[in-house]
């Protein structure tokens, strides 16, 4: 029998978290929308709840916890259900931390998770995403070539979030097997490398108050050293899970904010004297957007059970993102029906989090557990 009964830590986790993203986060989404901007003394009580460093390991100034999928997909529900900008913001060094925790050399490990064990908020990311509609993460055009010792790499990358402030951007790269490489590799490619090129700051639809950039790699070299994993390179079909698995967490909690809004103004607002909430049009609504959010976490969670397993959860992962990425969307939308003409106007944030929804679809690679 399958059982998602959560731990007594994962519950503590979820409830310290919700508490942190429903009473701080949230009522600084919408300005953060608005400014772009998301607060620094707001990152720092995210960083002081150890999401990032808690997981490091102790030689590194870690806490040493053991590092989790379904307790990670818990904290990304909770978070993104505050706000889905903060909780990209905030979980963005995890894009670097956890392949590198992972997949890492020795070297690596200490190079780049040390400075992310400190008590203050470290910017870094990691660079999927391309700028082609008809992108695939296992046949991306950024690639990488041997020359004698380095790797050059070539091609251009967006949606990476944080770029301009991470000293580190972890680049994917599809390679050459004549080179002795995988299919995919990953490379720790310093910001300053010459050859790295940052745009001026992307602006989306939504998840506006998150500072992603275009970055051009125009013939990077890079030494040996950078390559994640050394010469046993990674396991991207883990990484690339690892990272569906947060994204589609991240889509129930913007489902569930949505859906929450909406379920209590339909039990406020009246029409005819009696609440919307009644109505059998507007309560069948609301109860299939349940039914929706239910379904989402179950994937979610069976997804990362399989990863918490050591098992290949490729196809559960991608089972789970597709149909999060629809699911956030038809919720969101729905709640923005709910609420009728209201829910179009910027005083109640179902429009705010209708645009997020969208991300789901067509990004990947913002986030990893």
């Amino acid at each position: 029998m399958i059982s998602f009964e959560l731990s007594d830590e994962q519950k503590m986790v979820r409830d310290t978290v919700a508490g942190f993203a429903g009473n701080e986060v949230r009522p600084a989404a919408r300005a953060s929308d608005e400014t772009g901007v998301i607060p620094f003394e707001l990152l720092s009580k995210a960083w002081d709840l150890g999401l990032v460093r808690g997981c490091l390991p102790e030689n590194v100034g870690g806490y040493g916890d053991p590092r989790i999928a379904v307790t990670g997909a818990i904290v990304a529900e909770e978070l993104a259900y505050g706000d889905l900008s903060f909780a990209v913001h905030a979980l963005a060094p995890r894009l670097l931390a956890f392949p590198v925790l992972e997949m890492g050399t020795e070297e690596q490990q200490h190079r780049c998770l040390s400075p992310l064990a400190g008590d203050q908020f470290v910017a870094a990311t990691a660079a999927l995403m391309e700028p082609y509609f008809d992108f695939d993460p296992v046949e991306m055009r950024t690639t990488v070539l041997r020359s004698g010792g380095d790797y050059v790499i070539t091609g251009v990358k967006c949606c990476v979030p944080l770029a301009m402030e991470s000293e580190t951007l972890l680049t994917y790269v599809s390679a050459s097997t004549k080179d002795g490489l995988s299919p995919v590799e990953a490379f720790l490619v310093p910001r300053n490398a010459e050859g790295v090129r940052i745009s001026e700051r992307e602006k989306h639809m939504g998840l506006k108050a998150v500072a992603t950039y275009e970055v051009l790699f125009e013939h990077c070299r890079v030494t040996s050293e950078n390559r994640l994993g050394g010469e046993r390179g990674i396991n991207f079909a883990r990484l690339l899970s690892e990272s569906r698995v947060a994204m589609s967490a991240m889509a129930v909690g913007v489902a569930r904010a949505a859906f929450e809004y909406a379920r209590d103004y339909a039990k406020e607002r009246k029409a005819f004297g009696v609440p919307i909430a009644t109505k059998q049009a507007i309560a069948f609504m609301l109860a299939d957007m349940a039914i929706e959010i239910d379904a989402m976490r179950l994937l979610t969670w069976e997804a990362a059970s399989w990863l918490d397993k050591g098992l290949d959860a490729l196809k559960e992962s991608s089972q789970a993102r597709n149909y999060a990425a629809s699911a956030a969307l038809t919720v969101a939308d729905n709640a923005v029906q709910v609420l009728g003409g209201h829910g179009y106007i910027r005083e109640h944030p179902v429009e705010m989090w209708l645009r997020n929804a969208r991300l789901f679809g067509v990004i990947e690679g913002v986030a990893i557990v």
